[in-house]
């Protein structure tokens, strides 16, 4: 094999791994180790990759900074995710946002009012479609890129304040401590959504990978994270939790 046949191929692989680490491709890494693509391989990977990402992307961010998708379960970012303790599923982006979010709906429903019981519908509701957001502005418009929740959605009107007691909203500024201020409650919002919790820290942001590994560790934990039902009032955890508001 010449020099410049040997750059080629080795150029193919290198380009053919990068697509995979990053998702846009369906098969996995080590196949693509194991053998080289041919140019014609390589090229049809990149049109269905570059196809699979006009088909699901917007090109438009939510208020959060993070980009809306068009769809959820079609090979993208935003994926139906079960709530451990709940029997219940939600649209959120993967990984780390996820972690959190289901981390905050969990919490819910173990300490403020328990959710999908005697058959109530639509106790939870992530992502929506880029179509439903009528200001991207809007905090609410985070649901279209997976980075929001919302609890009991059409309970809790927008605009409305006080529909949780003192107590609740005690267990809210905990949950949000979890977070170290990586999820914002709607409630605090000028135009207040108290059904609604999303995430408050642009792409890229170190603090959400960080906080999303504690609570990963505290659900490996027996005694921590979610289900433990803290005493919310103890002075050390309303200190903590002060710090968020």
């Amino acid at each position: 094999m010449t020099r410049r046949a040997t750059f080629v191929a080795a150029a193919g692989v290198t380009a053919a791994a990068s697509l995979t680490a990053a998702g846009l491709l369906a098969a996995p890494a080590a196949a693509a180790a194991q053998e080289p693509l041919r140019n014609d391989e390589l090229k049809e990977a990149l049109r269905r990759a570059q196809a699979r990402h006009r088909r699901l992307r917007t090109g438009r961010p939510s208020a959060n900074g993070w980009q809306m998708q068009k769809a959820v379960d079609a090979d993208g970012d935003i994926v139906t995710t079960s709530v451990p303790g709940t029997g219940l599923t939600v649209a959120l982006r993967m990984g780390d946002t996820a972690t959190l979010l289901v981390h905050v709906a969990r919490r819910f429903h173990y300490e403020v009012d328990a959710l999908g019981t005697g058959g109530e519908p639509n106790s939870l509701e992530g992502w929506v479609a880029p179509s439903a957001v009528r200001d991207s502005r809007r905090p609410e418009s985070n649901q279209a890129s997976g980075t929001a929740v919302v609890i009991r959605p059409g309970s809790y009107p927008v605009g409305v304040r006080d529909c949780f007691t003192e107590g609740q909203r005690l267990v809210f500024r905990d949950i949000l401590a979890d977070t170290e201020g990586v999820v914002r409650w709607g409630g605090d919002d000028r135009r207040p959504y108290e059904g609604l919790f999303y995430l408050d820290v642009p792409p890229g942001d170190a603090r959400l990978a960080r906080v999303a590994a504690k609570i990963r560790r505290w659900n490996e934990v027996p005694g921590a994270g979610a289900g433990l039902v803290p005493d919310v009032t103890e002075p050390a955890r309303r200190l903590r939790a002060a710090r968020y508001r």
